[in-house]
């Protein structure tokens, strides 16, 4: 069976509901606009679903000028932001990695602020920021630009579970089909359309993949039964993070070869 690409999902906003696409341009921090924006405590520190489950009721959309958020309650009221870089920059954190955001001004964080029930402010990466390994480039992403994930992975995680999740809960980049349960974790570079992909690090997972992702809810699942099979060195894994190694067009449906094995 030949292996495709079968989902491409942005993340404006770091914790915040995806963007699926059709299309997209990789570029060496990933797909555009993933993870642009932050929001952060006044002492800078991040904002995610870790703490904050109710993030992911918040749907961000951004077309390079205007984000637009929106939430699962339609009855609440959108934002629509003009981005600027003319803001004061501030100096933020993603757990301990220290790097810099244009605050995005008092309307955004008024806004945000109040759909939170803390006091926060939206920043917008600006910089550079290196990859925790592998030599790449990522913006407020936790640690690297890409998340992998196949479609076999998933279901065979849902064929031990009392009820299935979606894929949302693990809030991939790229969903693949064809790879088999847990191929990602054999490859080491893929090529995918026009672009190449070095997977670098299987993911760990946190109480994030316990959030319902349309209602904020948390369980115990999927962490409970990942626990009991997918837990490697010192972590729970479900996934593989990546760097681009060349950029170009990713459409969905193209095909996924893997160049070499580990």
């Amino acid at each position: 069976m030949t292996a495709v690409l079968t989902g491409l999902t942005a993340y404006p906003l770091k914790g915040g509901g995806g963007t699926p696409l059709t299309t997209a341009e990789l570029g060496a921090r990933g797909l555009p606009y993933d993870r642009e924006f932050m929001l952060v405590t006044p002492e800078g520190r991040f904002l995610s679903q870790r703490d904050e489950g109710r993030m992911a009721l918040l749907r961000p959309v951004y077309d390079g000028e205007v984000l637009t958020v929106g939430t699962t309650d339609p009855a609440l009221s959108r934002l629509v932001h003009k981005a600027t870089d003319d803001g004061p920059v501030r100096e933020v954190y993603v757990h301990r990695s220290q790097c810099e955001g244009v605050d995005q001004g008092d309307e955004a964080a008024a806004w945000f602020s109040d759909f939170m029930g803390l006091e926060c402010r939206l920043v917008r990466f600006t910089g550079h920021r290196d990859t925790s390994r592998g030599g790449g480039e990522v913006a407020f992403a936790d640690g690297y630009p890409l998340l992998l994930i196949s479609e076999e992975s998933l279901e065979d995680l849902n064929g031990r579970l009392d009820e299935p999740l979606p894929m949302n809960r693990f809030r991939p980049n790229l969903v693949v089909r064809g790879l088999g349960p847990f191929g990602e974790d054999e490859a080491r570079l893929l090529r995918i359309g026009e672009t190449v992909v070095e997977l670098v690090k299987a993911c760990a997972r946190c109480v994030v993949t316990t959030t319902d992702q349309d209602t904020g809810a948390r369980g115990r699942e999927p962490l409970r039964t990942l626990a009991a099979y997918r837990t490697i060195g010192r972590g729970i894994r479900f996934g593989q993070n990546g760097i681009p190694r060349t950029t170009g067009a990713l459409r969905v449906g193209d095909p996924v070869e893997i160049l070499e094995r580990r």
